[in-house]
């Protein structure tokens, strides 16, 4: 059964399972998650704790022991099992299946690792696992979610924010929620108990959001101008390399230039075909309703002439033409002279 990260703790106050299958690529809403498991178990008398990671040395009869083992001391126990790749392969597949089996309201199991697709999701020793239990996918949160989430938190710590306080936090740390909780730690120790304000917020809050060039190319196709600017900004300051970027911008040129000449012809696009999933077809959808076959014509000479100038060396402010390339695929009709930042 799934349930959401912010249902999961609900889920955990209606009793314990005998499984938990929790994966994301977002450390902060994982790291809750486990501890959540673990202050339930204890409450419940699962004192003891065994810790298994399935790399290239584990072997799988260490997980069938663990199951089938009791200390002197404790006759019920947690185990801990993580897939650093997010798969376990055959032999870990079939042990799976034959433990979920066998697992006893004496034990509760808890796989977890990184994030995964709908091939292991769909994969029988996940749902053999899920029948038995829960599964969680802890995903990054932006926008309302994103501001729900500090909001709870925060609580959580005892305190409370006005909308442009939550608002803040979230701009300063989104992309960057494990940064998130600590600002607010800070806060709740400074602040303990009291209403907070803006400038309160602005006292200790420090810029910590990241991201990577997957959202800014999400973000730049639903034409968000400020987020947009603000990305390249950080992905200068976190020293990505220019190519990454302009590599990724040709690559969607390619794709929308060839959504743009279905369209032209009057096929309906197959999304699933293009790789795009329906989270993201808003963001192409929007892209295409901005950007005539003549202004991708023009893109594409920019992306031609940056991406010559890049290998050559001759750009002495990367980050600034980039900035320009992703304001043309927004629709703005700018007149920066293609050698504006070249040396």
């Amino acid at each position: 059964m799934q349930v959401y990260p912010n249902r999961f703790e609900a889920e955990l106050q209606r009793g314990l399972t005998s499984c938990y299958l929790l994966f994301g690529d977002e450390p902060q809403q994982k790291f809750t998650l486990l501890n959540a498991v673990r202050h339930q178990a204890r409450q419940a008398g699962f004192e003891e704790r065994t810790v298994l990671v399935a790399d290239k040395d584990f072997s799988w009869n260490q997980l069938l022991e663990a199951t089938q083992a009791l200390s002197l001391f404790s006759t019920t126990q947690l185990i801990e099992l993580e897939l650093p790749t997010g798969k376990p392969g055959t032999e870990g597949s079939k042990m799976l299946q034959q433990v979920a089996g066998n697992l006893t309201k004496d034990t509760i199991l808890v796989v977890h690792g990184p994030k995964v697709g709908k091939d292991v999701q769909n994969s029988k020793w996940f749902k053999v696992l899920d029948e038995i239990g829960v599964h969680s996918i802890c995903y990054p949160l932006e926008g309302k979610p994103l501001h729900s989430w500090i909001s709870q938190t925060m609580q959580q710590f005892g305190l409370q924010a006005d909308p442009p306080s939550i608002a803040l936090i979230a701009d300063y740390c989104e992309g960057n929620m494990m940064a998130a909780h600590q600002e607010i730690e800070k806060l709740a120790l400074v602040y303990a108990g009291q209403q907070l304000t803006l400038e309160h917020v602005e006292k200790i809050i420090v810029d910590q959001s990241r991201f990577n060039v997957f959202q800014l190319v999400d973000v730049m196709l639903n034409g968000e101008q400020q987020r947009c600017v603000k990305m390249l900004y950080r992905l200068e300051s976190e020293g990505i390399e220019p190519n990454i970027v302009i590599w990724a911008l040709v690559r969607e040129w390619q794709l929308l230039w060839k959504l743009k000449n279905q369209l032209d012809q009057g096929q309906t696009i197959a999304w699933q075909r293009h790789g795009i999933w329906r989270n993201r077809q808003v963001c192409y959808q929007s892209a295409l309703a901005r950007l005539t076959k003549p202004a991708l014509a023009e893109i594409r000479q920019q992306l031609r002439d940056a991406d010559v100038a890049f290998k050559q060396n001759q750009v002495v402010r990367p980050y600034v033409k980039l900035c320009h390339l992703c304001m043309l695929f927004m629709g703005m009709p700018l007149t920066l002279p293609l050698g504006a930042g070249i040396a």
